[in-house]
Formats: structure tokens, C-alpha cells, sequence
């Protein structure tokens, strides 16, 4: 595992939490129930709401800010209990949780992030539970989302980081 981790971070690659495990590929079902589950919440609090993020932008509520803010403090408490704790996935294998450094690439991808969250009203997130309630104009922000990425995924080597 050690020396898998060691060529991942030589290549470049982000990941270094990639399982050895073989599973069958019905083992995702679930990660795809807890999806469901999770963009249903999404359409129930309003978050897919294209309205609701242009109210974010333009600073005019606070429920948008208090999702995030809440997002944020969730995920910091998760981090903080899998490394306290020691927890491992389901199939037993270690959760490494690298250090993270800050460089100007973050600021430049901030911000085309931003402006395209602004424009389009959706974040990647909730691009699926946009186009499962029946908004399929979305369809172009998931395109242009994976365009980008694939993009991002080509230049990477040349661009700021």
C-alpha cells in the first residue's frame, strides 16, 4: 500500500487513498442511495435553487452562507474524529488525510469556480439534483463542468500551482 501511495504522489496524482480492494460493482449501490438521499435533502432545503445562490452572491440571505458555514464545521469535526479515532473504511483499510498547502493556483481556481457558480447558479454538487427535478438546461453546466475538469486534468502540468 505503501509503495502504491509513493507512485501516486510521484505521478503527480491527488489521491492517495486509492483502495487495493477488488469489490464487485454492486458494492456502489450504496454510495449511490446516500446520493439520492443527499440530493433530495438539496431540493428540499433550497439548495439547487438558482434564486437561492443568486440571493447568496448578491448578499441578500444568509441561508446559503449558513449552509456552507454549517458544510465547513461538519467536515472539520469529521476530519478531526478520523484522525483522532484512527477510522477506517468499511473494508477495513486506513483513512490518510494528507496536509494541505496553500499556493495562488487555489486563488485563480477560486475564482473561475465562483464566477461560473454565479453565473450558471450551480456548483457541481447540485448539478444532479438540479437536472433530476427537472431542470435539464443543466445538462449544459455538467457538460461545461466536465469539459473544465478535463480541461484542468490536460494542463495541470503548465498551469499555477
Amino acid at each position: 500500500m505503501e509503495q502504491h501511495r509513493k507512485q501516486l504522489e510521484d505521478s503527480g496524482s491527488h489521491c492517495v487513498n486509492q483502495s487495493n480492494i477488488e469489490l464487485p460493482w454492486y458494492s456502489n449501490i450504496k454510495y449511490m442511495l446516500v446520493g439520492i438521499v443527499f440530493g433530495i435533502v438539496f431540493v428540499k432545503a433550497e439548495i439547487i435553487s438558482w434564486f437561492r445562490i443568486h440571493e447568496m452572491f448578491r448578499l441578500d440571505s444568509f441561508h446559503m452562507y449558513g449552509v456552507i458555514g454549517t458544510a465547513v464545521v461538519v467536515g472539520m469535526i469529521s476530519v478531526y474524529v478520523i484522525k483522532q479515532f484512527k477510522i477506517k473504511t468499511f473494508e477495513g483499510e486506513t483513512i490518510v488525510i494528507p496536509d494541505k498547502t496553500f499556493d495562488k493556483g487555489q486563488i485563480f481556481g477560486g475564482l473561475i469556480f465562483g464566477l461560473g457558480w454565479a453565473i450558471t447558479g450551480a456548483c457541481p454538487g447540485p448539478l444532479y439534483a438540479q437536472i433530476g427535478s427537472g431542470h435539464t438546461v443543466i445538462v449544459v453546466t455538467l457538460i461545461s463542468a466536465i469539459l473544465g475538469t478535463w480541461t484542468y486534468g490536460k494542463f495541470r502540468g503548465k498551469l499555477p500551482h
